[in-house]
């Protein structure tokens, strides 16, 4: 049993024993949670097989041919399920949960297509910054000022590049908050700490427009970076609400399909970087996601135009022709 426990080890799965060498060594990567299901489940049929018509290793077969009690959704599955007194169990899957998510993309060339729909400044920055990080709507329509270190060689010497410092504070005018809250602190009137975000050339560019024209204007004492630009409530801190409401609105104008959602940028720009850098740990610390696992499974997938899988499935097409 340890054995194959070993073997599950060694193609991905986390278990609390010394396991060797990895078998799936780069480029390949480690089995994701669905993959590691279905292996365990064939080494387990395998063995109850072989142990069963042979006659041989009762150990390893009492240790396979396992229950457990049945849950909710298996009696909720099964005919009479009410009747179950028990399940087969396999003790080499993973354990955790399998959760399956399909994150919702944007559609295609919808970047410029916004671009091409919005009215002012401040909507083209919040789409451009919005498709260059990986910035959730609560934590841009919370930025202040002084979280903005687009420079090199910046203060907080957190970050050498030009970036972002998303700061969960719960006293924002328009109540907006960053969902994540690391620990940050201002020092001498430099912000350091919280979530950092990369800066493009292209959001510097739009911030400068943005803030040399219709923010100079107003010239708002709170602070706050996005502001109201018309109505009773001109120059006060933007709400997250009205910016979504803006993008559904270019969205509809660009004639893009479905409603345009802020995390609907999130998932894209995750899934562009992980398909250009083939790693989960780059998209995790791009995106500030919690671990590369998650990212893995859930924007990891196969290039379906690579040449490696055209040649493959060539290949087997020509065995069967």
């Amino acid at each position: 049993m340890r054995d194959l426990l070993r073997y599950m080890g060694a193609v991905g799965a986390q278990i609390p024993m010394p396991w060797g060498q990895p078998w799936r060594l780069p480029p390949k990567r480690p089995y994701g949670a669905a993959a590691l299901k279905g292996a365990a489940a064939c080494i387990k049929g395998y063995y109850l097989h072989v142990c069963t018509g042979g006659g041989t290793n009762a150990e390893l077969r009492a240790a396979l041919a396992v229950q457990r009690l049945p849950t909710r959704v298996d009696r909720g599955r099964s005919f009479l399920g009410h009747t179950l007194k028990s399940m087969p169990s396999n003790p080499l899957t993973p354990s955790g949960q399998l959760m399956r998510r399909h994150p919702k993309m944007l559609p295609e060339g919808s970047g410029p297509s916004l671009l091409e729909q919005v009215n002012t400044a401040r909507d083209a920055m919040v789409v451009q910054w919005l498709s260059d990080t990986a910035m959730r709507i609560g934590g841009l329509t919370g930025l202040h000022l002084v979280d903005l270190h687009l420079r090199r060689g910046a203060g907080c010497g957190e970050c050498v590049d030009p970036h972002v410092h998303v700061c969960h504070r719960w006293n924002n005018p328009n109540e907006a908050a960053a969902k994540i809250k690391p620990a940050w602190q201002m020092t001498d009137g430099v912000i350091s700490g919280g979530e950092i975000y990369r800066a493009s050339p292209a959001m510097i560019n739009r911030y400068f427009r943005y803030i040399t024209t219709e923010y100079s204007q107003l010239a708002p004492l709170h602070g706050m970076l996005l502001i109201q630009l018309a109505g009773a409530r001109r120059g006060e801190p933007w709400t997250a609400d009205a910016a979504r409401g803006m993008l559904r609105r270019a969205g509809r104008r660009a004639g893009l399909p479905g409603r345009i959602k802020p995390q609907a940028f999130r998932h894209q720009l995750t899934n562009d970087v992980l398909d250009v850098s083939g790693d989960p740990m780059v998209a995790k610390l791009v995106g500030n996601w919690a671990s590369a696992q998650m990212v893995d499974e859930v924007y990891g997938h196969p290039d379906l135009h690579s040449p490696q899988f055209t040649a493959a499935l060539e290949d087997v097409w020509g065995e069967r022709g």
